[in-house]
């Protein structure tokens, strides 16, 4: 009677310092990207004109730590065929070799190689950005802010479209479509801990 009554105290113990740690684990969700509630668009100007474009598939892994953002990563992979200007005739034209050659370059991909934290839920996220076999060096700015379990990361930055060679041969010409293009996005994620 007096070894078991040693033993339960010593079992109960072990049990709850064992269940701990899986509490904890389970606790700490994964990181995801909720695609519904995301989009990644991009704004160019045809003859002075803007035209607004979105791109339908995307995904991401994503692993950000606010108490830790020096070690925080993000890889985004995005379907070149997905993208849209909201006109059938337009977007049959965007898969071709001159735009996008989604035949030879399907996705386009982001990698971080730095967070840097500027205060205020704002950050600037570097990293390697491909788009049809040309890799080019970014900075992008993000803003982040929480609303119950989900976590909303938006930003714009700029990129130079014939640095990607998106528009070749007499689409090379700027005075018809414009170099310039803003990348707009807005993310939804879940499992990412308190800002």
């Amino acid at each position: 009677m007096k070894l078991t009554a040693l033993l339960f105290p010593l079992t109960a113990s072990l049990l709850v310092a064992t269940a701990l740690p899986v509490a904890a684990q389970q606790k700490s969700a994964p990181q995801k990207l909720l695609s519904a509630q995301s989009d990644i668009g991009f704004v160019f100007k045809q003859m002075g004109v803007p035209v607004e474009g979105h791109f339908k598939k995307f995904d991401a892994q994503i692993n950000f730590d606010a108490t830790k953002p020096a070690t925080s990563k993000v890889a985004f992979t995005v379907d070149i065929a997905s993208a849209t200007l909201g006109s059938p005739e337009t977007d049959a034209e965007l898969p071709k070799a001159v735009w996008f050659n989604t035949a030879k370059f399907p996705q386009a991909t982001f990698a971080s190689s730095g967070f840097k934290a500027l205060g205020g839920g704002k950050y600037e996220v570097a990293g390697k950005l491909s788009i049809k076999g040309q890799s080019r060096e970014v900075v992008v700015p993000v803003t982040m802010t929480q609303a119950g379990a989900v976590t909303t990361a938006v930003g714009v930055f700029p990129i130079k479209r014939l640095g990607f060679k998106i528009g070749e041969d007499e689409w090379a010409d700027t005075s018809m479509v414009a170099d310039d293009v803003q990348v707009k996005f807005k993310l939804a994620l879940s499992g990412v801990g308190k800002l």
